[in-house]
């Protein structure tokens, strides 16, 4: 269907947090944009009438704000068209993508290369991250004013810490400016040296080097006082430790402007899955300790934490399959995250559905400043169709992605995507969810 069609979704049950919308309601859809959104709404002549099968939920598209494409400079690993793939076919209407690329996204150019890889695609969104320091060297500032121009709606040295204060203190103040948050990696090198695993029991009956917790919780301490400081917006990526929630938390009811993430693995996995040396468990900040995950499912029920970000990051199957100390870190999680969200979150009876929208959608659309995060009238008809009730099997061979790193390969899961629409277009459909073929209707 073309973004001029009037299209209806009929029937469904609507979350949409917003708005205090939570029950059965149609959505109208025109110009690409949502135009209203209610019990029972008339049929107008030559509307595009979608009946949501019968369960499903339609919820705000959701926004995965930490994930790597990999292009330009390592295609071998993903590209911006594999992974906008893999996001949709992941119930993600749009991605911010981190600029750890060869070369670095640390100008303009590099921006606007990915925007128009992305724009080819016609998949999801993409929201460029530009770097922080020049080469994510940590030692110059980059040019964050022609970033934001050029399409940049956040500056991170993700995959590498700012290690200087006062460089970061100066980060702080420059992206401020530009109506900019800063994406933290909270990671103090000279303690985490060469760690390549949680500093616990479990590393050290394995003989692996240690990563301790406390390397992330001090740069976390240290740039939210900073973000106090300086007044000025940070956000902590990928949190994993519990003494860095407690940090947020003490910002938050100080009235600091610090935001946070975890991601799917950070609250459903722990190091005890370290035996056996699986690279596919190898990730930064590493797989903590069981109670760590279960702060970070206390700060998901509580609202001190404000979003799950998957922190993709595809590597080619030759670069994993070495030794555990050898292996790059990192994990793909577009196409298992919501599926993940829903059976162990979810169904769990850890957070309700509304909450979860909150998670995915409107609070890395309010972090990022970009639009969508809800169905309001005129909001971007950016929607993810959730099928709460669908048999998941988690089949890697099967991904869009280039990538193949799951340690979650062979689950079986409850909760699924239905399908997944950008401007009210349909862009992926789910067919082993029944009536889901609807949501390719033209008309």
């Amino acid at each position: 269907m073309s973004n001029s069609d009037r299209t209806m979704l009929k029937g469904g049950r609507v979350v949409d947090p917003v708005n205090g919308v939570d029950g059965s309601a149609d959505v109208l859809i025109d110009g690409g944009r949502v135009t209203r959104v209610g019990p029972n709404l008339g049929i107008e002549p030559g509307t595009i009438v979608i009946e949501v099968p019968r369960g499903c939920v339609v919820c705000p598209g959701f926004i995965d704000m930490h994930v790597h494409l990999r292009e330009p400079g390592h295609e071998h690993k993903e590209t911006v068209a594999t992974g906008v793939a893999a996001a949709v076919a992941g119930g993600f209407t749009a991605v911010a993508c981190m600029p750890n690329t060869d070369p670095v996204n640390d100008t303009a150019g590099v921006t606007k290369l990915i925007l128009a890889r992305a724009a080819q695609a016609g998949l999801a969104r993409v929201y460029p991250i530009g770097a922080v320091t020049k080469g994510q060297a940590g030692e110059q500032l980059a040019q964050i004013g022609e970033l934001r121009a050029a399409g940049c709606v956040a500056v991170s040295d993700d995959g590498r810490p700012v290690a200087n204060a006062s460089l970061m203190r100066r980060a702080l103040e420059y992206a401020a400016m530009f109506d900019m948050p800063v994406i933290d990696h909270c990671e103090d090198v000279s303690l985490a040296g060469d760690g390549v695993a949680h500093e616990g029991h479990h590393a050290a009956v394995l003989g692996l080097r240690g990563l301790p917790a406390a390397a992330e919780e001090i740069i976390v301490e240290r740039d939210i006082t900073l973000s106090g400081l300086t007044g000025s917006p940070v956000h902590i990526a990928h949190m994993s430790a519990r003494g860095a929630l407690a940090a947020v938390r003490s910002g938050k009811d100080r009235g600091i402007r610090v935001s946070c993430e975890v991601t799917p693995h950070h609250f459903t996995l722990t190091d005890e899955r370290l035996v056996g040396y699986d690279t596919n468990y190898k990730m930064n900040p590493p797989l903590r300790e069981a109670v760590d995950v279960e702060a970070m499912l206390d700060g998901l029920r509580d609202g001190s934490i404000d979003c799950i970000a998957t922190d993709h990051a595809p590597h080619h199957y030759d670069e994993k399959l070495v030794e555990f100390d050898r292996a790059p870190f990192g994990i793909v999680g577009l196409e298992t995250a919501v599926s993940i969200c829903l059976d162990r979150l979810v169904h769990a009876g850890h957070v309700p559905l509304s909450r979860l929208v909150e998670l995915l959608a409107v609070n890395p659309a309010r972090v990022l400043g970009v639009p969508g995060g809800d169905l309001s009238a005129g909001a971007p008809a950016d929607i993810t169709v959730l099928a709460p009730e669908l048999a998941v099997r988690v089949e890697a061979a099967a991904f869009r992605s280039l990538a193949r790193n799951t340690p979650f390969d062979g689950w079986s899961l409850r909760g699924g995507v239905a399908a997944t629409m950008v401007g009210g277009r349909t862009v992926y459909v789910n067919t082993a969810v029944p009536g889901a073929t609807s949501f390719d209707q033209r008309a």
